[in-house]
This record gives structure tokens, C-alpha cells and sequence, in this order.
């Protein structure tokens, strides 16, 4: 368990607790204060969501990890809205931040002026970022994955050897038709957002957040104990249950770069990280909780987020290649395509295990 930044002996568990979802909770009528105010200005109103989302993820995930703290039918409740409120908030964002990452993919593969531009839509959340951070992973050796650019290396080399043509003419009608099917998704996933924001369901959840931003409802027994015993438990048990998901990866696999099991794909390759993703992120929320350095499964965290964007972009270009009668240098573009971020896959999945292994190991290894 990592060293804790407060006594917690000093303080019981309700105090603990209490003072975390609090915070969160404030943090949530702040996003949503911001969300209504500047809705018209897509940079602030995506910010403010991501405020909302926050916060409702860490009240949910810390009212699961902290259940038996709370008064359980209330904690319950609560959590499945914020569960249902946070993955209706995500999509319209996902959408946008998919599309951009698949243009900006497209104009890289195929150096043609214009094939990642999006009109409207931002640069993916953390995609150049990522990028970045895998290349340098290695250290300037194989672990690199040609610094993510081992997809560009691998798939642009195809396009410069007897297919720059094809790749550069395709790229074209391929951005286009993820666009297409993109952007209708994104309108629809913004309409379900503004349904929902104007439900009454919301609004019995925003009420939910306010009072618990004043008054957290406790089982007054367990909120009574001290925080070493009765909190720390129950957040090392998410971190057993985290350390048991992790044992289930190929890690050994992974640690080698260009090891070819990310280019599967396959949803049951996928879905072991997306829980691990899941379950780390529970973890981290119950550190934050107890006031403990989140650094690494930040970290951990980044790099399982660029697993799961590249995973879901892969999916995207596939579902795209599998639309009837597109032409043949299109289908190419988007194989391509597929397979660069399968490799995007594989560098997130190299950077987790470098991240972890250097969690793991003893001080002064």
C-alpha cells in the first residue's frame, strides 16, 4: 500500500470518506454549472463534460470500493446513475476524438495535404501525447514500435513501395467515408446527451450530487472505525482484485516489442485490458481517497486509455471497410488503416508493461 500523505489514524473512516466525496461532488455541480453556461462553445462545453464525467466516475467508483462505509441502498442507487450519466456524456466525445484520430492517422500514412483535417472536431485527447510517449518507451531500442510510427513504418512502407498511389487516392475516399459514418454517429450520440441532459432522471441525479455535497449518508457503525481499518482494507482489496487481472495479461508477451498479438483482432485480446483499464481506475480513485500517490496508476491509466482509443479506431476503420461496393483502393486505405492501430494497440500494451514491471520492482532493483 502506498505511504499515505495524512494520519490516518487520526481520522475516521466516515471523515475520510465523507471528505472525498464531498469534494468530487462539488467538483460535479461545478462541471455542470460550466456545462450550462458555455454549451454553445465546444472547447469549454468539452471540458465541462469531462468535469462532469470525472467526477461522477470517482463518486460511483469510490461508493463500489467503499460500499459497506455508506448506507448501501443509497449507495447503490447512486452509483448506477452516475454509471448510466458518465457513459451517456462519453459517446458524442468518443465519436469526435475517434474521427480525428483516424484523419490525423490517414494524413500521416499517406502524406496527402488535407487527409486528417476534420472539419469541426478537435485533436484526439492525448493521441499526439500518447504517440510521444510510446516512442519513447524503448529508450531508443525496439520497444519503441518505431515510436508508434512502426504502424506508419510498416504501413507506409507499403504505400511507398508500388502503392503510394493507391494508398495517397484511397486515403481520400477513406476519410470521407469515416466521416460519413462518424459523424452521424457523434449527432446521434449528441442528441441522446441533450435528451438526457434534460431528463428528469438528470435532474434527480444532480439533486442526489447537490445533497451529498453537504451531507454524505453513512452507516454510522463502519463510519466510526478508523480509517486504517475499516478503508484501507476495502481499498486493497480493489487492489487485489486489480493485481489478479493484471496476472491474467500476456505481460511477458507484451514486453516484447513487435510481438504481433495486438494485430489480432479480436475482441477477447481486447476485452482482459479493458477490465484491467476498469479495475485500475477503480483502484487509483480508492488512493485518491485515502490521499496516496496516484502517480503510476495515473501513468498505468494513460497508457491503457490509448489502448482502448486505438482498439476502438481499429474497430472503427474495420466496421468502415465491411461498407458494400467501396472501391478497392478504399478497402486498401482502411487495411492500412487497421493496422496501424493495431500497432497503436501493441506500443499502449508495451508501455503498460514497462509502467507496471517498474511498479513492481523493489526499490533500489
Amino acid at each position: 500500500m502506498a505511504q499515505q500523505n495524512h494520519d490516518l489514524t487520526a481520522t475516521t473512516a466516515g471523515e475520510v470518506l465523507g471528505a472525498y466525496l464531498r469534494s468530487q461532488a462539488t467538483a460535479f455541480l461545478r462541471g455542470l454549472r460550466l456545462h450550462e453556461e458555455r454549451a454553445q462553445d465546444a472547447t469549454d462545453g468539452t471540458e465541462a463534460a469531462r468535469t462532469l464525467r470525472g467526477a461522477a466516475r470517482r463518486i460511483s467508483g469510490s461508493l463500489g470500493t467503499f460500499r459497506t462505509v455508506c448506507e448501501s441502498a443509497w449507495a447503490d442507487g447512486l452509483r448506477t446513475e452516475l454509471v448510466w450519466l458518465s457513459s451517456t456524456l462519453a459517446d458524442e466525445h468518443a465519436y469526435a476524438d475517434r474521427l480525428a484520430r483516424l484523419l490525423g492517422a490517414l494524413h500521416r500514412l499517406s502524406g496527402s495535404p488535407g487527409a486528417g483535417q476534420g472539419p469541426g472536431f478537435p485533436a484526439p485527447r492525448g493521441a499526439a501525447a500518447g504517440r510521444g510517449q510510446a516512442g519513447q518507451s524503448g529508450r531508443g531500442g525496439p520497444g519503441a514500435l518505431g515510436g508508434r510510427s512502426g504502424a506508419a513504418g510498416t504501413a507506409g512502407a507499403a504505400g511507398t513501395t508500388g502503392s503510394a498511389g493507391s494508398l495517397t487516392v484511397g486515403s481520400a475516399r477513406a476519410g470521407a467515408l469515416l466521416e460519413r459514418q462518424l459523424t452521424l454517429a457523434r449527432t446521434r450520440a449528441h442528441s441522446a446527451t441533450l435528451q438526457a441532459l434534460g431528463s428528469s432522471r438528470f435532474h434527480a441525479v444532480a439533486d442526489a450530487v447537490a445533497v451529498l455535497a453537504s451531507e454524505v449518508p453513512l452507516d454510522q457503525i463502519a463510519a466510526a472505525g478508523r480509517t486504517e481499518d475499516v478503508l484501507v482494507p476495502l481499498a486493497a482489496l480493489a487492489e487485489s482484485r486489480l493485481d489478479t487481472a493484471v496476472s491474467a495479461l500476456p505481460l511477458v508477451r507484451a514486453s516484447r516489442p513487435y510481438n504481433a498479438d495486438a494485430l489480432i483482432d479480436d475482441g477477447h485480446q481486447d476485452a482482459p485490458w479493458h477490465d484491467v483499464r476498469r479495475l485500475l481506475r477503480t483502484h487509483r480513485y480508492a488512493q485518491e481517497a485515502l490521499g496516496a500517490d496516484v502517480a503510476r496508476p495515473t501513468a498505468a491509466g494513460e497508457a491503457l486509455d490509448r489502448h482502448r482509443d486505438a482498439a476502438e479506431a481499429a474497430a472503427a476503420s474495420a466496421t468502415a471497410a465491411r461498407t458494400p461496393r467501396i472501391a478497392p483502393a478504399t478497402a486498401y486505405a482502411l487495411g492500412v488503416l487497421h493496422a496501424d492501430q493495431r500497432h497503436e494497440v501493441e506500443a499502449a500494451r508495451f508501455d503498460f508493461q514497462q509502467i507496471w514491471a517498474h511498479a513492481a520492482r523493489p526499490a533500489g532493483v
